[in-house]
Formats: structure tokens, sequence, C-alpha cells
């Protein structure tokens, strides 16, 4: 009989022990699960910063000017042809070139956000112009064409001259 109580209460013991590990496994991951979450919040938070800077900036404005004009042509364009209009093509190859440049302004820093001017919308609104000309070029000549060329030195003008003021 006393083996049987003994027996009981070092299962008890057991018991308890098992319970408190888990709770103590559990609290721990709770903590560790709230510490991650809490550090992409302000990630997020500082991200959504930084873009509402560059929303507000003449550079971005440029850019979704140029990029609302070439919308609206496409859907004018959609209504009468397919997506394998050539027009068609060009304009969504334009498009996706200003959406990674969109993309490029939103992600400069807020600190940065007075290098976001007029001028440099303009840069990146001609360079985007030159690269689907060259983009034209490549699809009826070859890389070694010379009006392929001197397109291809045009839109490195333009771009070491976007990276001088963005880095």
């Amino acid at each position: 009989m006393r083996t049987l109580s003994i027996l009981m209460v070092n299962k008890s013991v057991v018991k308890i022990k098992r319970l408190t590990f888990i709770s103590i496994v559990t609290l721990l991951s709770a903590l560790l699960c709230f510490s991650q979450t809490n550090g992409k919040r302000v990630s997020a938070q500082s991200t959504s910063v930084n873009n509402q800077a560059a929303k507000f900036s003449p550079a971005y404005a440029e850019i979704l000017l140029q990029k609302t004009e070439l919308q609206s042509q496409l859907e004018d364009l959609l209504v009468g042809y397919t997506d394998d209009f050539p027009k068609v093509k060009e304009l969504r190859f334009q498009l996706g070139l200003f959406q990674k440049q969109t993309d490029k302004i939103l992600a400069v820093n807020s600190a940065d956000a007075g290098k976001l001017t007029v001028a440099l919308g303009k840069l990146i609104v001609r360079k985007v112009e030159l690269e689907t000309e060259l983009w034209n070029l490549r699809a009826q000549y070859n890389d070694d064409f010379p009006e392929v060329k001197r397109a291809k030195r045009k839109v490195e003008v333009f771009d070491r001259a976007i990276a001088e003021i963005l880095p």
C-alpha cells in the first residue's frame, strides 16, 4: 500500500514537472513569436514612412503622370486590339519599366526624399523612353547594329545621371 502511495506521489510529481516544462516552452515560444512580430511591425512602419515621403515627391508625380498616360493609351488600344498587337506589347513593356522605377523611388529612405526632384523624374521618364526605343531596335536588329549601339549609349548616359542622384 505504501509503495502504491509513493508511486502515485511520484507520478504526480512527474506530471507537475511535465506541465511546468510545457508551460515554460509555450511561454518562451509565445515571447519569441511576439518579439519577431513586433520587429516586423517596426520595419513595416518605417517602410510606410519611406513610401509616404516618396509618394509626395515631384519625381514620383512625374513618373505617375507618364505612367497614367501610358495606361490610358493601353486601355484605349485594348478596345480594338489584342495583346499580340505590337503597340500593346510596347506599352506593356514600358509600363513594366515604369513600375520598376516606381519601386526604386518608393525604396528611397525618407532622409533622401529631397533628392526626388522634378529633374530626377524627367530623367527617369526619358530613360524609360530610351529603353523602350532600344527594346524596339533589338527586336529588329542585333546588338552590333550601329543604331542599337547608339541607343545603348544613350540609355547608359541617363542611367549614370540617375545614379549620381540616387546611388
